[in-house]
């Protein structure tokens, strides 16, 4: 029987593992709120994030790949205080950096940190609960999530508003510690005895060529795709043939960074494309709101941090909704397909809102751009991993955080390229005048808004042609 002790500590370890992924969703919703600030603080264009970013990925993908043998070598107990402590140490870096070389080398370190949490603290759920206790753990854990995405907005436009944007790390590093405080007490220690593992230098050298020739080529984009685009697609290019001969080295390995082969499921391998199309679209409209709302209609920052904000909570509110009544609908398909249209009319919405419109007139292309994460990716996660078992779940997820990783600086790429060129070329058409780059940049927002609506467009395609996840 359960005493009230054990009652307790379980409770305080659920807590825990949703507040170490929301640590890390609430850092990345403040960074990329406060991008302008943040590039402005170290004298470089908002473009450079690309750079900055990619530096964050490379650290993430690298410590992704080693997640495994990192666990099971060090036990999840020091692997994650270590994890915390890397997190921590960059953020300060980051805060009191004063140049953009710098900066970057500030968030590899952070996400050689950070680059742990998400995995770890969902694979742990699984690990440290039977299945009988499993349901709220999971509940927990997803409500931490879509709470960071809610806060980190109008908390990174708070911390502007009354500091500067070295607050947007400082202010990151007391829950980071709180969480560190938590694994050092609540979470489990190495098994005794484990027998080495080889640490496979060949594989971790030829995925780390692959990441840094890939993000390189994504940063490059945002400075000189139009201007050099062939050697911008060459790079691209040459990475993704590096990525795709790390697989097949993968593949045949007796002993492998990333267990392909044991996830070679239909039904998991439509999930991962699936959780990517989620990725790309959501991160594409979280980078181009703020322009579009900051520095195309005008808005104050805190204006546009509450309307983040807005969405961030609309989302939560869908996600206790979806917990509690999803089961009703055993059919995922239609859930998906409603999530996708209410980014479609998101996007739509953003695309005609007139210049000079009050910030209520976006309050339904916000609500619609929050349900639409929940819908989209929620009955994803509960489909994609149902054929592997309860012995390849570990594999499955730190592949699918991997890919998360490539979507998101993608998407934050083209996003990034998108918006600054086509802005400067509306601007070129305007000619001057103090109001002519607020509205090149509205204008151009509400075009690329379209463009995502076709995206979006194509996706529906894509979920509704899908039978595998019913």
């Amino acid at each position: 029987m359960d005493t009230t002790a054990h009652r307790r500590r379980r409770d305080l370890l659920m807590s825990l593992l949703g507040a170490l992924t929301g640590i890390e969703f609430l850092e990345n919703a403040m960074f990329v709120f406060a991008v302008s600030p943040i590039m402005h603080g170290v004298g470089a264009p908002p473009q450079a994030v690309v750079q900055v970013q990619a530096a964050y990925a490379i650290a993430c993908m690298l410590v992704l790949v080693k997640q495994h043998w990192l666990a099971e070598q060090l036990g999840y107990r020091r692997y994650l205080c270590g994890a915390l402590a890397l997190f921590v140490a960059g953020a300060l870096a980051c805060a009191f950096s004063t140049t953009l070389d710098g900066l970057t080398a500030a968030r590899f370190l952070q996400g050689l940190g950070g680059g742990a949490l998400f995995t770890s603290s969902r694979v742990l759920v699984n690990m440290s609960f039977p299945p009988a206790e499993r349901a709220p753990a999971v509940r927990r854990f997803i409500i931490f999530v879509f709470a960071a995405g809610a806060i980190g907005p109008v908390l990174s436009a708070f911390l502007l508003a009354h500091g500067n944007w070295s607050w947007i790390f400082l202010g990151i590093v007391p829950p980071a510690l709180l969480a560190l405080a938590g694994c050092a007490w609540l979470l489990p220690d190495a098994h005794p005895g484990r027998a080495p593992m080889p640490w496979a230098w060949g594989g971790l050298l030829l995925f780390g060529i692959a990441a840094v020739g890939l993000q390189m080529g994504l940063s490059e984009a945002s400075y000189g795709l139009f201007a050099h685009p062939w050697q911008v697609a060459a790079l691209c290019l040459v990475a993704l043939v590096l990525m795709g001969a790390f697989a097949v080295q993968q593949w045949r390995h007796a002993s492998p960074l990333l267990h392909f082969r044991q996830l070679n499921s239909p039904v998991y391998l439509t999930g991962l494309g699936l959780y990517f199309l989620y990725y790309l679209l959501t991160n594409f409209g979280n980078a181009l709101f703020p322009v579009y709302a900051e520095h195309g209609l005008a808005f104050s920052l805190g204006t546009t941090g509450w309307l983040s904000s807005l969405g961030g909570l609309a989302g939560w509110c869908m996600a206790l909704a979806y917990l509690r009544w999803s089961k009703l609908l055993p059919n995922k398909k239609p859930l998906m397909l409603a999530g996708l249209g209410a980014m479609f009319l998101a996007a739509l919405w953003f695309a005609f809102v007139p210049a000079g419109s009050s910030a209520y007139a976006l309050w339904p292309g916000i609500i619609a751009k929050g349900c639409f994460g929940v819908l989209m990716v929620l009955p994803v996660a509960g489909l994609s991993f149902r054929e592997l078992g309860e012995d390849r779940f570990a594999q499955a997820y730190q592949a699918k955080n991997l890919m998360r990783q490539i979507a998101i600086s993608m998407s934050t790429a083209v996003a990034t390229v998108l918006v600054h060129a086509r802005a400067d070329s509306v601007q070129a058409g305007l000619g001057g005048g103090s109001h002519a780059g607020a509205q090149a940049t509205l204008v151009a927002s509400q075009q690329i808004y379209l463009v995502l609506a076709v995206l979006v467009l194509l996706a529906i395609g894509v979920v509704a042609k899908q039978k595998r996840l019913l």
